[in-house]
Formats: C-alpha cells, sequence, structure tokens
C-alpha cells in the first residue's frame, strides 16, 4: 500500500530534517569548502540524489541550515520592539535570548563564526546580504526609534550599540571555557547573569552618576 499525501509530505520533512542535521554537524565540523554532497547524503542516510530533490546545491544547502538559526532571532526582535514594557526591559529579555540562542544552537554558531573568522571577505558580502543584515537593520531601527522616543541618548550610533552587543555575546561564547579559570569571573557558567549586566552596562554606561548630596 503506498503512503498517503499526508504520510508522504512528512516522510519528505523527516528527509530533509535529517540532511539539515547532518549538513550541519559537518559544516560545523569541517567548515563549508571540506564537506562533499556525497558526505553529507552518507551521514543522512540517504541517498546524494534524495539530497538534491530537497536542495538545488551545497550552497543553498548551507545558506538554509544558517537561515534556520536566525529564526529565533526575528522573534525575538519582534519582541523587542513591540510597545508591551519599558526598553530597558525588552532590551534585556532580547540580550538574554540572543545569548541564549547562541548557546543553544552551538553547532550552528559554530559553523556561521567559522565562515566569518576564516573566510569572512569571501562569505561576508552574501551572509549580511541573504542572512544577517535584514535582522541587524531591525535591531539598529528598534534603537534608532527608542533613540527618537526619548528613552536612549541621541548622541549614541545604534549601530554601534548592535554591533557591541552581538560582539560581546560572541566574545563570551567564544572565550567562556577561559573566563572559568579567571578568579575575578563569577558569570562563566552563568549566562542569564552575563546578559543582565552586559544590558545594564550598554543602557547605562559605566560612569558613576553625579552625587549631587555630596558636600565638601
Amino acid at each position: 500500500m503506498s503512503a498517503s499525501p499526508a504520510e508522504a509530505l512528512s516522510q519528505r520533512g523527516e528527509t530533509a530534517e535529517r540532511i539539515l542535521s547532518a549538513a550541519a554537524d559537518l559544516f560545523a565540523t569541517r567548515g563549508y569548502e571540506a564537506v562533499s554532497m556525497n558526505e553529507i547524503a552518507r551521514h543522512a542516510a540517504v541517498s546524494k540524489a534524495n539530497v538534491f530533490h530537497h536542495f538545488n546545491s551545497k550552497h543553498d544547502l548551507y545558506l538554509t541550515v544558517v537561515r534556520r538559526a536566525c529564526t529565533h532571532s526575528r522573534e525575538r526582535l519582534a519582541g523587542l520592539g513591540s510597545p508591551q514594557g519599558s526598553l530597558a526591559e525588552r532590551f534585556n529579555t532580547f540580550a538574554g535570548g540572543m545569548l541564549g540562542d547562541m548557546l543553544d544552537q552551538a553547532q550552528v554558531t559554530r559553523i556561521i563564526l567559522r565562515e566569518l573568522l576564516l573566510d569572512g571577505e569571501q562569505r561576508g558580502p552574501e551572509l549580511a546580504e541573504r542572512v544577517f543584515g535584514d535582522n541587524f537593520a531591525a535591531l539598529v531601527a528598534v534603537l534608532r526609534e527608542g533613540q527618537a522616543q526619548g528613552a536612549l541618548r541621541r548622541d549614541l550610533d545604534p549601530a554601534m550599540v548592535a554591533t557591541l552587543l552581538i560582539g560581546a555575546n560572541v566574545f563570551f561564547f567564544e572565550a567562556r571555557d577561559v573566563l572559568r579559570h579567571f578568579r575575578d569571573v563569577s558569570f562563566a557558567d552563568k549566562p542569564e547573569s552575563y546578559s543582565r549586566m552586559l544590558a545594564d552596562i550598554l543602557l547605562k554606561g559605566i560612569l558613576a552618576a553625579p552625587d549631587n548630596t555630596h558636600r565638601e
């Protein structure tokens, strides 16, 4: 008996998921250039023809793997831009969610960082245009709106704020195994605490507020 249309659709979905999982594992371990479609097919336990049935090329498969990692970011950006709650509260939630996604999807995060750090000149323009650019622009737009509403300083470049947030999260992701051994670092195994402190510094800066009650 042949499979029903619903069962066939489910099977195709399961096959695509196996292919994506195999590709993510291989790309993260060895990098894009070193992985062949034959290896991805073997890793996914499907035929090479089946891989090409679901994805037009290795490049198409790679972009699909990376784009999937950005799904939560788009959802979190929608929350950051919501009118519910203060911008500071929403920024704290967004910062923590961003780092949490990076840690939860460590495999794909390593793929992205590997390509950007080792082959950024070649892949940078495409990744910016087809994967990350819209999310970055959306983050900058929310920060710019916060400036227009008077919630953020108007003299700051919102793209710089976005870059600092992303850069600090990337550093934590890459360096926390080393940070654990610094006696002054208490947050290496507490990403939520790290995110709260990072958001607080980005929102308030590090200079002490003037003490108007001080008397000579």
